[in-house]
């Protein structure tokens, strides 16, 4: 029986070790921390959990989050009651989660730290703190920080953005997401199960610019720090040339997750293609013939969604430094959403995770004349329309 070693136990080398024994595959786990908390949302779209029901379907505590406030410089703030919830978990819940699936399926979890891989015939040795490991194949999910330089991405200064915040014990139940001038990224502030998510993500800002916009936004928005935890990290953000030569696969491995740059360019988002990627190199790991599984599992990337990520990072300056009808994008952004049921309806898919970027500009184009349409409309419409006179008080003033 073929050997699987998953370097790495987050969501997506839970997910790909939980698909790996359920096929039968004998698999092993290596993780130092195993599950652990981190800054980011926790959000899953739509897309996600309609994929493998089992994100919705279980007993671990979530928030079915149904609207999201947008607010951009100079065009104020727009309410969007979704369509389709987001699902948003604490990443520690989620992640332990996931690995109780992969034990359930049979495979097992080892805690220790990876020293070293080495090949060893057509297989791999590898060398922990409490010894040797032989493996017939990896599937390397170690992350961002991947200490293992032969396998995996290489990822440059200008392939990655900071992502950090804070967690706030304070309930909420709605998104809020703050884009700020010159600044590729944002803020938000997500609602978790007993706190806030509350951070920000930019790339090609130093992560202590990054921490005062995010201090600043919490003193105008009368968000105590008080009692919250601070965290960091650092996110995949590729480049376009980066997408080309992107190494997410060699002899005898694949890479997952943030481990191979499979991160949104845009929003940042990275759950849904960490477990996406981590089904996909299962399933090429399973269906091997002949040893093609390298290439197999490139061209299932690039087929289901590396494509549209590379097309997402030749979109991400434009929206975030770009301008249209003398306004900023995301300022255009915000005022379209509140006047055009039409762009309305595109910003409901983006979040549920439908919507792709390559048919984004196509959809965009279709629908231009005629959201332009319901934004003249709306403006003339309030224009025509009476103010409502102030109403007076009992003595009639």
């Amino acid at each position: 029986m073929k050997r699987v070693a998953v370097l790495g136990g987050g969501p997506a080398g839970a997910f790909a070790a939980a698909q790996l024994a359920s096929a039968g595959l004998k698999t092993v786990v290596i993780d130092e921390k195993l599950a652990w908390e981190k800054p980011c949302g926790g959000g899953l779209t739509y897309k996600a959990y309609h994929q493998y029901p089992f994100l919705l379907e279980n007993d671990t505590p979530k928030k079915f989050v149904r609207e999201t406030t947008l607010t951009a410089p100079r065009a104020g703030t727009v309410t969007l009651k979704l369509d389709e919830p987001l699902l948003i978990y604490s990443r520690l819940d989620l992640n332990r989660m996931l690995l109780n699936r992969a034990s359930r399926s049979g495979a097992q979890v080892e805690q220790t730290h990876i020293l070293g891989m080495t090949r060893k015939g057509s297989g791999w040795q590898l060398r922990t703190k409490h010894g040797v490991i032989d493996t017939d194949f990896c599937v390397v999910a170690t992350g961002a920080r991947n200490p293992l330089r032969q396998v995996g991405t290489e990822l440059s200064a200008r392939d990655t953005m900071a992502a950090l915040g804070y967690y706030v014990p304070v309930e909420r139940e709605k998104i809020d997401i703050q884009f700020l001038p010159e600044l590729e990224g944002y803020i938000w502030v997500f609602p978790r199960c007993g706190h806030l998510s509350v951070g920000i993500c930019g790339k090609g800002e130093p992560a202590s610019s990054l921490r005062r916009r995010l201090d600043q936004y919490m003193r105008e928005h009368e968000i105590s720090s008080e009692g919250a935890s601070f965290y960091s990290h650092l996110l995949p953000c590729l480049d376009t040339p980066a997408w080309k030569r992107n190494r997410v696969a060699g002899d005898g491995w694949l890479a997952v997750g943030d481990a191979a740059g499979l991160v949104d360019p845009i929003t940042g988002e990275g759950l849904y293609y960490a477990l996406r990627s981590a089904d996909l190199a299962s399933r090429s790991i399973v269906d091997e013939i002949g040893g093609v599984t390298e290439q197999a599992y490139r061209r299932l990337l690039r087929r289901d969604f590396g494509g549209d990520l590379e097309f997402g990072s030749r979109l991400a300056k434009r929206i975030f430094h770009g301008s249209f009808m003398f306004g900023s994008v995301p300022a255009r952004m915000v005022q379209f959403t509140r006047r055009s049921p039409r762009f309305c309806s595109v910003m409901q898919d983006l979040f549920a995770g439908t919507q792709s970027y390559v048919g984004l500009k196509r959809r965009l184009l279709q629908n231009l004349n005629g959201s332009l349409l319901e934004i003249a409309l709306s403006f003339g419409f309030s224009r025509l329309m009476p103010r409502a006179a102030p109403e007076k008080d009992a003595a009639g003033f």
